[in-house]
């Protein structure tokens, strides 16, 4: 029974079916309203949560994703809703202190650095804030607000950081070049409806955990991903929904990865860059010696940027 428990609590990701799971049971329905228009011949409607730590797993595979298939595929990013407070948590977990342990034992396994540190020290009462944040950085750009998003969850899974706070979501946003005061007044109003949508539509498409991506074409679902997974996963769904899809050859020296994407995690270059992943601290680490990198570490591994 405990087991079944743990299973269902929104902040137990497992890490063999690699999904944060929501306690209620759904259905998976087409997507028949989610868009209106199509820019590109594959929408990907990807749901997610600033602090779900299986997302944060993902990171290398979607990079990659939008470096090779970019080109006919538009990225939607939805927000789930996590951790609405802490009345919400069961199944083992009744308090924030109890998920520190487990960030440190899934970033062991996800290869991804993430400290559970921030849970004992200051820890957040719900994810909610920044989930409305990133849908108030929409309203901005949607482009910049992946940016707000990647560095919301650098904050909290490497630096400890409240993301829950006003003040730490206005250093994300002053740092990817975001309006903070425009954020604040949409965070206030209209981003909160567009969040309780997004929450809505996730309950009718039978969102049950994060991550979920669903490929779809015309507004209609074709392909679904559940969880982390492999980088092949994601491809092989892509191309079972548009199987004349080419891949886009890119740039696999470091630098020109880092001047696509700021920050990299030693999984993230070695996926990217095809480096072993053995190899790929010691390639970092050169490039800290001399002083074109910097690195970023925590007790369960470390990011590296310019």
């Amino acid at each position: 029974m405990e087991n079944k428990e743990l299973q269902k609590n929104t902040l137990i990701c497992d890490p063999e079916t690699g999904m944060c799971e929501l306690p209620s049971e759904t259905k998976t329905t087409d997507i028949k309203t989610a868009v209106t228009s199509f820019d590109k011949p594959v929408r990907l409607i990807y749901y997610t949560d600033p602090i779900c730590s299986a997302c944060w797993a993902i990171e290398p595979q979607l990079r990659k994703l939008k470096l090779e298939y970019g080109h006919v595929i538009d990225f939607e990013y939805r927000m789930g809703g996590l951790l609405p407070d802490w009345s919400y948590s069961g199944g083992g977990i009744s308090k924030p202190s109890d998920v520190a342990h487990h960030w440190d034992e899934v970033s062991v396994y996800y290869d991804m650095p993430i400290d559970g540190d921030i849970w004992l020290e200051d820890p957040l009462n719900s994810s909610y804030p920044p989930s409305i944040a990133f849908k108030a950085a929409q309203l901005q750009d949607k482009e910049r607000a992946i940016d707000f998003l990647r560095k919301l969850r650098e904050m909290v899974f490497l630096q400890k950081r409240n993301i829950a706070r006003w003040e730490v979501i206005e250093l994300a946003a002053l740092q990817t070049g975001l309006d903070t005061g425009k954020l604040k007044t949409d965070a206030e109003r209209s981003a909160r409806i567009l969040f309780e949508e997004d929450l809505k539509m996730a309950r009718e498409y039978g969102v049950r955990g994060f991550p979920t991506l669903f490929f779809t074409q015309n507004g209609k679902t074709k392909e679904i991903v559940y969880g982390s997974r492999p980088y092949e996963i994601f491809e092989n769904a892509l191309s079972k929904l548009y199987p004349e899809v080419s891949k886009s050859g890119y740039n696999k020296e470091l630098n020109a990865l880092f001047s696509v994407f700021g920050t990299l995690t030693a999984r993230e270059f070695s996926e990217l860059s095809g480096t072993p992943r053995k190899e790929s601290e010691v390639v970092l680490d050169e490039l800290v010696a001399k002083g074109e990198l910097t690195r970023i570490s925590t007790k369960n591994g470390s990011m590296w940027q310019r």
